[in-house]
């Protein structure tokens, strides 16, 4: 079975995301468990709206109690300083040993701005253009090495890791930002209730990476879905289960239990519409172990998905390239 950019394993990420936690143990927990599974990364959602650790800082406690998941906090690019943001993803890269990546979003949340003491938002088409901007700038910092010489970071004089800038990930799932992610992700996240839904988005941002000069296995694209694995096999309805997603306010969401998902995952990646899925838990830590014990463990039984980590950091989960170091 081969993926779109040629290797035979299906890539699975997960959401750490728990509303009621109040500090960093419980994602200690919770990414303990995603890594014994050999997860590519987890993702934790930022708000400046929301009381308690930001996710940046979460991540950061995460990364010395485990040794390879790879960590992707989203960091809301338009109101904190830029190079603020760069220095403490670099941060978390070192922490973590080539672990880190970047969901790279723009807000439009009126309360983040209240409580910086800033102007809301800018409207969604130059907030996509800041938002791509912002992804630009994000690969300059950490290039890589040219040659055997040492580059280093101009925010912080910190040495820029031989595995170059920390992952870009994108959410991909609205028209208009597909070009961003086409010319900046490394993984391009879709919302898709249907296999059709996400091949549909696949060859568009393939295409789009190559109308920007970029090689289109150069960008995984995952599948987001919402996953309940709360009732088990007999759940599988219409619309849930064995018949697929079924369309939600909160996106596209999976009902059913833990063998009909990978039959689903294991589906879509055999087509070729997706490199992997990213999945967040309807209940956090129920579905996270659920996913973990039942769905990974089949797929690796399968030989779908990995059972060790081959490499150390989170390009090397994701069989990326290290990025060509760029002048300026």
């Amino acid at each position: 079975m081969a993926s779109s950019h040629g290797r035979g394993l299906v890539h699975l990420a997960a959401a750490l995301d728990q509303p009621s936690a109040s500090d960093a143990r419980p994602y200690v927990e919770a990414a303990r468990l995603a890594e014994r599974g050999g997860l590519d990364f987890v993702t934790l959602d930022d708000t400046l709206a929301r009381p308690g650790l930001g996710a940046l800082t979460v991540l950061s406690r995460v990364a010395p109690a485990t040794g390879r998941i790879g960590l992707v906090p989203t960091v809301t690019s338009t109101h904190p300083e830029l190079c603020h943001v760069l220095a403490a993803v670099a941060t978390l890269d070192r922490v973590s040993r080539g672990r880190a990546g970047w969901r790279i979003d723009g807000s439009t949340a009126g309360a983040e701005a209240r409580l910086l003491g800033r102007p809301p938002a800018a409207p969604a088409g130059p907030l996509r253009g800041e938002t791509g901007e912002v992804a630009d700038v994000a690969a300059r910092p950490g290039d890589g090495r040219e040659g055997d010489t040492e580059i280093r970071d101009v925010p912080d004089g910190g040495p820029r890791p031989a595995h170059g800038h920390p992952v870009r990930v994108i959410d991909a799932t609205d028209e208009p930002a597909r070009r961003t992610a086409a010319r900046y992700a490394d993984v391009a996240l879709v919302r898709a209730a249907s296999a059709a839904q996400a091949g549909a988005a696949r060859d568009q941002l393939r295409a789009t990476a190559a109308e920007f000069g970029r090689r289109p296995d150069e960008l995984r694209i995952f599948a987001g879905l919402l996953v309940d694995l709360g009732d088990g096999e007999h759940a599988a309805a219409p619309g849930h289960g064995g018949g697929g997603p079924r369309q939600t306010a909160q996106g596209p969401l999976y009902r059913g239990g833990p063998v009909d998902l990978a039959a689903l995952i294991a589906t879509w990646h055999g087509e070729g519409v997706v490199d992997g899925f990213h999945l967040t838990p309807a209940e956090p830590l129920r579905d996270l172990e659920r996913l973990v014990n039942g769905t990974v463990a089949l797929l690796q039984h399968r030989g779908q998905f990995r059972t060790f980590y081959p490499g150390s950091t989170l390009r090397e989960h994701l069989d990326l390239a290290v990025p060509a170091h760029r002048c300026g």
